[in-house]
């Protein structure tokens, strides 16, 4: 019995947070492949949350060479190469400095770019399984382009935050709940 509420506990406090997924980036010229000298720069905050399969984004980037013409997340490859599109950023300003808030829903097909959606089944089940693998893997990036970088002038790998404090606050909570219930247990 009295395991079970502090194992109802750790369960509540699992589903809490088990449904959104943080990654951020720092997007810079000298992440590019082949790293540029460009002096733009740029975070990314993407939110994936599992529950409501929803992908949201905050961009901000300033000092680009040229304005935007493009912008997306890249996926799936290992830090030192490039690859395809896999979810294009729609209605991205076409400036040198600017932010980016939209959120994705992704089981939509028209979410992902299409050879991205191809390559992974046709179905927007698959792009997602296989975008939300790439990014719990490292292995998805944002790339901002423009006309005097068609390849792209800054670019970041996404990369799983850290939990919050209070997450580690709970956790340390719940163990000394077990410690306590377990000495008091112990036959006498």
């Amino acid at each position: 019995m009295r395991y079970s509420f502090l194992l109802g506990l750790m369960l509540l406090a699992g589903s809490a947070s088990a449904g959104t997924i943080t990654y951020t980036a720092s997007l810079s010229g000298l992440n590019e492949n082949p790293p540029n000298g460009s002096p733009a720069t740029g975070s990314a905050t993407v939110t994936v949350d599992t529950i409501a399969n929803t992908l949201m984004v905050n961009l901000s980037f300033s000092g680009l060479t040229a304005l935007a013409t493009a912008s997306h997340i890249h996926c799936c490859v290992a830090p030192s190469a490039n690859v395809g599109v896999a979810l294009p950023f729609t209605a991205f300003p076409n400036s040198t400095s600017g932010t980016y808030n939209p959120t994705f829903d992704l089981t939509l097909t028209t979410t992902y770019n299409v050879t991205f959606l191809n390559a992974n089944g046709g179905t927007a089940a698959g792009a997602e399984a296989a975008l939300l693998a790439g990014l719990a893997s490292d292995m998805a990036y944002v790339n901002i382009h423009d006309v005097n970088f068609p390849g792209g002038e800054i670019r970041g790998f996404l990369v799983p935050t850290t939990p919050e404090p209070a997450t580690f606050a709970f956790v340390g909570a719940v163990l000394v709940g077990l410690a306590i219930l377990t000495r008091r247990s112990r036959p006498r």
